[in-house]
Formats: C-alpha cells, structure tokens, sequence
C-alpha cells in the first residue's frame, strides 16, 4: 500500500513585547496566553504520545523574539504571577457557577486543572523554560525545530536592501544556535513570502529547505510537474516546500473549516467582557480595560448573539470525527495524486502554532487525534518533516519558485496597503542610514560599540512584520504605531549622535534594559562592504 506523507509545519513566533516599566502590560498578555492556552497545552500532548510510543513526527519553528521572551526571567516570573491570578479567577469562578450558573460549573473545574497543570509544568518540569520541552522532543527524534527570520520581518519588502536580509538571516541562525546548539536546516519564510533570489541568502547561512506559498509554484517560470505535492529544488540546491492550499484550509478557513463547527467553543466570548466589573475588575487590566480570561463557556452556535452552552463531550465527538475525516480526505485525494503523479504525494501543512489550543481551543486535541491515527499501519498517511524526506528523495525537479506569500491575494497586500505603507519610507531610511554608520564607524568598541549595536537592534525591531499585520486588521494599531515610532525615533537618536560622533550613555543603558533581544548582536552585520 502506498503512502501519503504529510509534513505538518507548526510556526511559534509573537512579537517582541516587554515592558517591565509597568507592573503589567496589556500586550504582554499575548505571550502570556499562548504560553497558557497553546504551549505547554501542545508539550503535554506531545510528550503523552510519546510515552505512548507513538511514532509521529512534527516541524516547529521558534523565532529568535519567542526564544528571547521565553528565556527572560523577568517574564517568566511575570508569567506565573499570571497563572496565579487566572488560579485565583478560577477558584471563585467555582463558587459563583454552583450558585448562579451550575450549567458551567465542569468548564470552570476544567480551566481550573488545566491552570493547575500548567503551574505544575512551568515551574516542576520545565524550571521556567519551556524550551526545554521542545528540546528533549528534538533528542528523541519527534521534532525537528528550525528557525524564521531575526524579527519576522516580511522579507519580500526589503529585497532591495540585501544587508537587512542578511542580518535578518544571519542572526536568527545565531540565535538558534546558541538557544539549541546546532545549526537549523530549515527556514520559515515569515507569512510565506519569498522573491526569486532570496534562497542565496538562506543557503549561504546553510539553510537546506524552507516553505513557500501554493502560487509560487504555480507562478514559476517554468512548468511545474508536480505543482504543490512535492517539493522542488532551487537552481542553488536548497528545496522549496510549497505549502498546500486545500488541505491546510480544512484546518486555517474561517469560513468552513473545522474551527468554525457549531459545537466548538466560542473564542469571542468570555467572563472578561460578560461579567459586572464589580466582579471581574481585579482580573483584569487597569483602568477598567476589558480583556479576556481564558473562562469561555459558550459554543460558536452560529452568526448570532444567542450562544448555547458550551458541551466539551459533544466537541469531543466533533474532534474525533474531524481528525478522521481530515485524514480521509487525505488519503482519497492522494490516491487520485497518485495514480496522475506517478508518485505518492507529500502534503506541507504550514500552521501558526497558536492556532492550536488559543484561537482553536480543540485543536490540540484535534492534532492529537490525527498523530495518533496517523501512526497505525494501516493508515495511507505517514508524517515525516523535510529533511527527513530530502534524505530519501533526492531526485527533485530544479524550479524557480515565483514571488508569493500567504496573504490575502497572495502578494503583499497585508502588509503593505493604505493602513501601513507609511511605514517602509521610514524604515528603509533607517536601513540606509544603518549601513551609513557601519561604514562611518566600522569596528568600534567599548560605548560605540553599543551605541551602535542598539541601533542595529531598533533597526531589526521594527521591521518585524506583526506592526504592518496589526495595523492592517485595525486591532492594536494604536500599540503597533507606537511601537514604530518608538524603534524609529530610537534609531535616529543613535544616528543623530554618532553624526556629532558623541555618545548618550544614560539614553543607551536605558535601551538596553529595555531590549535584552540579540545580546550578541554586532552591527557591522549591516555593513555592505565586509
């Protein structure tokens, strides 16, 4: 019986948010509950099936800012003052649904263990560090854990600027390989965007493969056989995986796919904006901003405010049925695949990570079952990650995949349109100007030497893609364009500086307790003359 290979690639990356300025900050919750909701939800699903003896294999992806935040002991201790907190909320929320809402009472019992849990977890089993979770599942050969650019920055929109790429590149494999020891083999394009030529860069940092959208395939210049059921290679050797569209959508629509199944939970609604501010003031974020729980008790019902109850037995059943017919269908279009292909098909799921467990809170549950059914001999779907397949297939067709990404519309209209594009003339004059002081100033030490080193640093920082992204959607723009402004404006007090060739020691021992990200950063990596 032929096989079907699926090579599920899961993406972790937020961006940079760390404000110890304040005794807690609002955006810093984003970490906060994908690390609750998301993480360590999906560390203990995979270790669980590895005790089981489960044979699966998974690609996961950790940006240099997740690994920095992960790491930082003044987040993980704001971490668990966190999970506190939600304990706290929980234990009362016990008490107020025997009264009030007995119908919620096994939801609120359910988030209570699971808050339990995942104190026992952080601080018991990983020490603070959930990497190392991630770590021991790479040792044991279920993981293969690789790299994305240095801040996610959407690199497509800095193709003429190839220092900027470098360091983007350079740096985030420096920072893999001083959190994991070894260089990664491969590279998640940030939001899937790729431009011919991108794939020197990567190979010159010993990149072997990286994922692409399903069009650049279709785009190439040259016919491609196979079009998005097996990877190819670039003239340059390193392979493209191009990532497929109708089989990730069955997970990613928001529209039809799995997710959006009446019985699942509700995401949207939640104790933090239900509740009288009486009750739930304390939980939330000062002054009287409104935030989310975690304590969701309502299922999606369809487009209408009168939400049913939320039932995890009946979600349960959906879980299981949809894991099998995922891979029914799997298995019934790769048969078709099959037989026109003349080769078994290789299927590349690229996922955000947080889909799982936070938007989609059955999704870890979800991906569990698929893992499982998957592993049985008797199943046409087998997992493998790219490199494990680049080590057995080595007669792949030598493309030139085309300009592309994940966005809407397929190029760049997310993260360039008439929200954001006021932007890019701000950062690529930042880009330039960088370049300009690596030359000016090559090879300083002592005070210049991280003066300008945190210039590189605000340069990188605000290149990240998630400003664009957020100011696009209309969610936290307001968070977003200070953001911008703020790395720009840092920048230009470096430049302004060193163009008087003076130092600001009080203003730089300020940035760097603000941004301990790239602590070996050297900023002659914008040089274009080294």
């Amino acid at each position: 019986m032929s096989k079907k290979s699926v090579a599920f690639v899961l993406n972790i990356h937020l961006p940079y948010v760390r404000h110890l300025e304040y005794p807690r900050f609002l955006e810093e919750d984003w970490l906060f509950e994908a690390i609750s909701e998301s993480y360590l939800p999906m560390l203990r699903m995979l270790y669980k099936l590895r005790a089981d003896k489960v044979a699966y294999k998974l690609t996961v992806s950790l940006s240099p800012p997740i690994l920095c935040m992960l790491t930082d002991p003044a987040l993980q201790n704001r971490f668990n003052s966190y999970l506190e907190l939600h304990r706290e909320l929980g234990e009362k929320e016990l008490v107020r649904c025997r009264t009030e809402q007995p119908e919620f009472l096994e939801m609120a019992e359910y988030y209570l263990e699971q808050l339990k849990q995942n104190l026992t977890d952080f601080n018991d089993l990983y020490r603070c560090n959930i990497l190392e979770g991630f770590k021991s599942l790479e040792t044991s050969g279920h993981l293969e854990l690789i790299t994305t650019a240095a801040t996610h920055a959407y690199l497509p929109l800095y193709k003429e600027y190839p220092t900027a790429i470098n360091a983007q590149v350079e740096l985030a494999v420096q920072s893999f390989l001083t959190t994991f020891g070894h260089v990664p083999k491969g590279f998640w394009l940030p939001e899937c965007g790729y431009y011919p030529g991108l794939e020197e860069t990567l190979k010159y940092h010993g990149i072997t493969w990286f994922q692409v959208a399903s069009q650049s395939m279709l785009l190439s210049p040259e016919k491609v056989n196979f079009g998005d059921y097996r990877p190819v290679r670039c003239p340059n050797g390193v392979a493209a995986f191009p990532r497929d569209y109708q089989a990730t959508s069955l997970v990613w629509s928001n529209t039809s796919g799995y997710p959006c199944d009446r019985n699942y939970r509700e995401f949207y609604r939640d104790i933090g904006y239900d509740l009288p501010m009486e009750y739930i003031g304390e939980y939330i974020h000062q002054p009287e901003v409104r935030v989310f729980t975690g304590f969701k008790y309502w299922a999606i019902t369809g487009p209408t405010d009168q939400k049913q109850p939320y039932d995890r037995s009946l979600a349960q059943s959906k879980v299981a049925e949809h894991a099998k017919n995922f891979l029914y269908n799997l298995e019934m279009k790769g048969d078709v695949l099959s037989a026109s292909m003349g080769e078994d098909p290789l299927y590349t799921l690229c996922f955000d990570a947080e889909l799982f467990g936070h938007w989609w809170f059955e999704g870890v549950d979800w991906l569990d079952q698929v893992l499982r059914l998957s592993s049985r001999e008797e199943e046409q779907v087998t997992l493998v990650t790219p490199s494990l397949f680049l080590a057995t297939e080595n007669d792949l067709q030598v493309v030139r995949p085309a300009f592309s990404s994940w966005g809407q519309g397929g190029y760049s209209s997310v993260w360039l349109d008439g929200s954001n594009a006021w932007i890019y003339r701000h950062i690529h004059k930042s880009i330039e100007r960088m370049e300009e002081l690596a030359v000016r100033f090559s090879d300083q030490i002592s005070l210049k030497q991280r003066f300008l080193n945190q210039a590189a640093r605000e340069v990188l920082l605000s290149m990240a893609s998630d400003w664009p992204f957020i100011l696009y959607n209309k969610t936290s723009s307001e968070y977003a364009q200070k953001r911008l402004t703020d790395h720009l404006r840092n920048f230009n007090v470096v430049y302004g500086n060193m163009c008087k060739n003076a130092v600001n020691t009080e203003w730089l021992v300020k940035a760097e307790k603000r941004d301990i990200i790239f602590p070996d950063i050297d900023y002659n990596i914008f040089n274009p003359q080294r």
